[in-house]
């Protein structure tokens, strides 16, 4: 799969039916404040408008982005404010993430980075990236390193091997994980040359951005099973979007597919603050009643944690439903998957 045949302007959406011509000028005006790109794999599997079809309403713009509310952000989780150096972002004492480059070979229309990635944003240079390294290398602390961007597997296998190799080198990091959407929406950049240049004698994991059953493509499975195959585990990261996936419908069979698939659900995000995404946004209260949903009729294997990123920087942490309630006397009440209340002795 050739990246360079994506489509990346209003006029290339136009041509290939996904925005009609009396749309075609709000995209260009969305189009300018945020970047567009959507793969040929992807393309091909949209079935309708923004409005109706979870793959297109991912990928295709639409004004919608250009209503912003005075709470959205252009930084919504605080990443300026936590990086010491260019490309770093270190937020948690044990872990950081290494940003090698700002592009991606899609455009998520809800990203949380809509304002930092695209082609205006520059690779880090050699020494940039030395510094990061030294950065890395310096700060014992640090035990996993998640290797980020923009899409890291937009790189090619040679500078997947340099920047694999230059971390299996420091001595306290255990564990690089990989965080991609390139098996979903590029699956044919998973060669077998570029699984192998993720090789390490360290546990090297790889995060798959997925939010659709449907993305799951024959060709994607494939792409996953190349990197599983080569014992990288790999593990599922979902952003919960309205009319997406917001549904207990949606979200089993991606999980579904996603375990039978070897990958662990591990993430359910709650919609960032970013700029113009109001429109993908649930309640947290439509999410906490999903994941009560799911957790009657869902194995365990595929149950992520509902999670949200406090704007500002202040972390990542769980919110999904609350099952436990103190009583009196050291006694509990506790809520089933079904909801039905049933006391416990403690």
């Amino acid at each position: 799969m050739n990246t360079h045949s994506s489509l990346r302007s209003a006029s290339d959406l136009e041509a290939r039916g996904l925005i009609s011509k009396s749309e075609r000028i709000g995209i260009e005006e969305v189009a300018r404040r945020f970047s567009v790109a959507v793969t040929p794999d992807m393309a091909d599997l949209i079935g309708g408008p923004p409005q109706s079809d979870p793959i297109a309403a991912q990928f295709v713009p639409t004004r919608q982005e250009l209503d912003w509310s005075p709470k959205e952000l252009a930084d919504p989780i605080g990443d300026e404010a936590f990086s010491p150096v260019r490309g770093i972002v270190h937020r948690y004492p044990d872990r950081v993430l290494l940003k090698p480059l700002h592009v991606c070979p899609v455009y998520c229309r809800f990203c949380f980075r809509r304002e930092m990635v695209g082609p205006s944003g520059e690779n880090l240079t050699k020494a940039e990236l030395d510094a990061a390294l030294a950065y890395i290398a310096g700060s014992k602390d640090i035990f996993e390193v998640i290797v980020t961007g923009g899409d890291p597997f937009a790189l090619s296998s040679r500078r997947i091997r340099q920047i694999v190799a230059a971390l299996t080198a420091i001595e306290h990091i255990g564990v690089i994980r990989f965080h991609t959407r390139v098996p979903v929406v590029a699956p044919d950049l998973i060669t077998q040359t570029f699984v192998e240049s993720l090789a390490s004698p360290k546990a090297v994991f790889v995060a798959l951005h997925t939010n659709h059953a449907s993305e799951l493509t024959s060709a994607a499975r494939e792409a996953c099973a190349r990197l599983i195959n080569a014992g990288i585990p790999m593990v599922s990261q979902t952003v919960l979007l309205r009319g997406v996936n917001d549904t207990p419908e949606s979200l089993t069979a991606l999980f579904r597919v996603l375990v039978s698939n070897r990958i662990k659900p591990y993430y359910l995000h709650h919609g960032d603050l970013a700029k113009g995404t109001s429109h993908f946004r649930t309640t947290i209260a439509k999410g906490q009643d999903l994941m009560r949903q799911l957790r009657g009729t869902l194995t365990g294997l595929a149950q992520p944690a509902y999670v949200l990123d406090i704007p500002g920087g202040h972390g990542k942490v769980p919110i999904g439903p609350g099952y436990v309630e103190e009583g009196v006397d050291g006694t509990y009440q506790v809520t089933d998957p079904y909801g039905d209340i049933h006391d416990y002795g403690g």
